[in-house]
């Protein structure tokens, strides 16, 4: 069974850092899949922040987190380093995998990917 585990989310003031983690387990059919963080905030669309594909490690990154946040993959751990955290970046984050395509889906269609964590939230104050 393919399950997912966010942690590592927490509040911080605004310039400062924090690190999530992903978990993965259940994934032992799959050599390559996508993984990506979103984000979502109470009365908003989930946003993508960030994706890795693990075939070949290509990242991907919105415009809003570019040069501030870094995705990796250790095993069947994801990481997203966060820095210079705004208050903007304020959300409940999850984790979510693609296992059944090549690449990574867009970071605008979060309905393209199979398995989701619970998520973890970040709270950055001003």
């Amino acid at each position: 069974q393919v399950q997912l585990a966010e942690s590592g989310g927490g509040s911080v003031q605004a310039g400062g850092s924090l690190t999530l983690s992903c978990t993965a387990s259940g994934f032992t059919d799959w050599n390559t899949y996508c993984m990506t963080w979103f984000r979502q905030v109470p009365g908003k669309e989930r946003e993508g922040v960030a994706s890795l594909w693990t075939g070949g490690g290509t990242q991907y990154y919105a415009d809003s987190v570019k040069g501030r946040f870094t995705i990796s993959q250790d095993g069947a751990d994801n990481t997203l380093q966060m820095k210079s955290l705004k208050p903007e970046d304020t959300a409940m984050y999850f984790c979510a995998s693609d296992l059944y395509n090549p690449g990574c889906p867009d970071l605008e269609s979060p309905e393209q990917y199979d398995y989701w964590g619970q998520g973890t939230q970040v709270t950055v104050s001003s």
